[in-house]
């Protein structure tokens, strides 16, 4: 399978798990725009090489054959920030996190914090348009990206998540910045030719 039809599949799955999400005071309008979906999750996997590509569709293949909504583990995991006491009931019902791939993804998220507050100061106006970076500023309503990110992490594999450490840790190497890449794929698809094309459209029509 080559990278567009990883990606795809890779889309196409997540949209299902995500679009069946239960939540508490249902259906949320995100869930229903499938269009921005696949913007903002084909962005991202298109910064990903083949191998994390069919990594991260063999545990989404893998959770749907079984029957389980990464998607719903996901937001159970990240209540244990937004939602503490709620999480605290249903914690055990998780499946447990295994140490190493722990550890590691405390990793990717720093690294992904500190590119993501690089580009926020770069491009303000587009960072407007985002979530909080820090568990410490999460809400009910709108998670940090931490958060976010350690949620989603905390679904995946150790083989999955050995892949993205090694791709991150390959990045800080040489200087390059996943979230950069992921934000100039979503501007590109709006339109937009560059990060300061689209930054500049959203200082001066705000």
């Amino acid at each position: 399978m080559d990278r567009t039809s990883l990606i795809e599949r890779i889309v196409d799955i997540e949209w299902r798990m995500f679009s069946s999400v239960n939540n508490a005071g249902g259906k949320a309008a995100c869930q229903t725009d499938s269009a921005t979906f696949r913007i903002m999750r084909s962005s991202q996997c298109a910064t990903w090489d083949e191998d994390l590509l069919a990594s991260w569709l063999a545990d989404f293949e893998a959770a749907q054959a079984q029957g389980r909504n990464l998607m719903s583990e996901k937001y159970a995991r990240m209540m244990e920030s937004t939602f503490p006491e709620e999480y605290a009931l249903i914690a055990d019902r998780l499946p447990p996190l295994d140490p190493g791939a722990a550890r590691k993804i405390e990793e990717i998220v720093a690294i992904h914090l500190n590119w993501k507050e690089e580009l926020d100061a770069r491009c303000p106006h587009l960072a407007d348009r985002g979530r909080p970076l820090h568990s410490a500023d999460d809400s009910a309503g709108l998670p940090s990206l931490e958060t976010y990110m350690r949620g989603e992490l905390q679904t995946l594999s150790p083989a999955t998540i050995d892949l993205y450490h090694a791709a991150t840790l390959k990045r800080v190497e040489k200087g390059e910045s996943e979230a950069e890449e992921n934000l100039l794929n979503q501007v590109r698809q709006y339109g937009f030719t560059s990060l300061e094309e689209a930054e500049h459209h959203f200082a001066t029509h705000e």
